[in-house]
């Protein structure tokens, strides 16, 4: 394969990656507190072997992906009417145990098992600002989440949900779609405003992923056809080569 090819390969391995992302979005389009991820595309310049360049010349461009990124705006608030559906007015994160350690999310979908445990959808364990598990009475009827964080039940206090918040967000490492994991210190925020009976919903813009993702399966097909046009011109060439020394 001669440069064009290897050009146009390039462009279609960062679009099928930019696809990819985009069909993330649009599938998390109406997961509580998903964040959309965007490709940050540059381009690979390469000079011509055998040093200065001929007048005129230019050097290859290569496309290539240089990172993911995540776009950490607030979603719409949603209400729900759940009391244990909570939504993160500004800044901060949820804290959650898992298997692998506290992790932190945006997602406030929050679920009372038989025990009285407070979990997020996959069991793991909502965490207060101490860092302990939130519990509450396998009895307890009535919740109430101030804006402030504090949890009480018709019987007493239980808690005060704890909200963090990290240096730069994105430091943080994925763990699916709603789960990260922080490589820095996190620090509890002194200013909280939560919202009970509220979910923060996804950021995703799902007519603007739409039309963005037409536009890229567009672009790769027009890229898709220039490299079988280009094969097929090498292929000729090569017949009419064959052709005269016959």
């Amino acid at each position: 394969m001669d440069n064009t090819t290897y050009i146009a390969l390039s462009r279609m391995d960062a679009e099928t990656r930019a696809m990819s992302v985009l069909a993330n979005n649009l599938a998390n389009g109406s997961t509580p507190g998903f964040k959309a991820g965007h490709l940050q595309f540059s381009d690979y310049l390469v000079k011509a072997k055998g040093g200065t360049p001929a007048p005129g010349e230019s050097p290859d461009t290569y496309t290539q992906d240089r990172a993911t990124w995540r776009d950490f705006s607030q979603g719409a608030l949603q209400q729900t009417g759940n009391p244990l559906d909570l939504a993160i007015s500004g800044e901060g994160y949820f804290s959650v145990m898992t298997a692998n350690g506290v992790r932190l999310t945006r997602n406030g979908r929050f679920q009372k098992l038989s025990d009285g445990s407070v979990t997020d959808a996959a069991g793991n364990a909502l965490l207060d600002r101490t860092g302990q598990p939130i519990v509450l009475r396998p009895e307890d009827r009535t919740i109430n989440i101030s804006a402030d964080g504090t949890i009480s039940t018709e019987s007493r206090v239980v808690a005060e949900l704890g909200l963090v918040n990290v240096a730069n967000p994105h430091d943080l490492s994925e763990e699916g779609d709603q789960l990260f994991r922080a490589k820095t210190p996190t620090t509890q925020m002194e200013v909280k405003e939560f919202r009970q009976g509220m979910i923060e919903g996804s950021n995703v813009n799902t007519m603007t992923e739409m039309t963005n993702l037409v536009q890229l399966q567009r672009d790769f097909q027009i890229t898709a056809n220039l490299v079988d046009s280009e094969s097929t011109r090498r292929q000729n060439a090569i017949d009419k080569i064959i052709q005269t020394q016959s």
